[in-house]
């Protein structure tokens, strides 16, 4: 049976894109909360890191991090919550949700620290929704933007690249 689309529907342009920055995120050792209902919970603390990208750069501020769950599926449920300090000194607190995906078959390589930086991130899906707030004047036009990112692993952390939707 096919459905019929509500004639409320309009055809309209599909989203557009535009680079916002690169980011890197170093993290400390995870803390390991334990298995809960809703799957096993863990911490990743960010250690630090930077940000650069055409309209503005900076560094990640080591105090925030990801309250992670990894759900019984396998599958990484993110949430994260990031201080960023822009290079001329302001602050932004980033936020996101997403998912990390890593089928069966990679999951053993993702399991070692110290070569799952070298798995190919085209093997699992590892995407979020930057959304951003600050007080700042000159970067209040962050608190009305919505972004997507791509992440993937990096020795010592994980790295995203960020994009706006238009």
């Amino acid at each position: 049976m096919t459905m019929a689309l509500d004639p409320r529907a309009r055809d309209i342009a599909e989203p557009r894109t535009a680079h916002l920055f690169d980011m890197v995120v170093d993290l400390d050792p995870r803390l390991d909360i334990g298995p809960g209902p809703l799957g096993r919970r863990m911490f990743f603390g960010s250690a630090g890191g930077t940000f650069a990208g055409p309209r503005l750069r900076g560094d990640v501020l080591a105090v925030g991090g990801d309250w992670g769950l990894f759900r019984p599926d396998g599958v990484l449920a993110l949430d994260v919550r990031l201080p960023l300090r822009t290079h001329d000194g302001d602050l932004l607190h980033m936020t996101y949700g997403g998912r990390w995906v890593t089928p069966p078959e990679a999951r053993a390589e993702m399991a070692d620290p110290g070569r799952r930086h070298l798995v190919d991130p085209a093997r699992y899906y590892f995407r979020t929704n930057p959304l951003f707030e600050t007080g700042s004047e000159r970067y209040a036009w962050l608190n009305d933007v919505v972004c997507v990112a791509t992440g993937y692993v990096v020795e010592g952390g994980i790295a995203y690249r960020v994009s706006q939707l238009l």
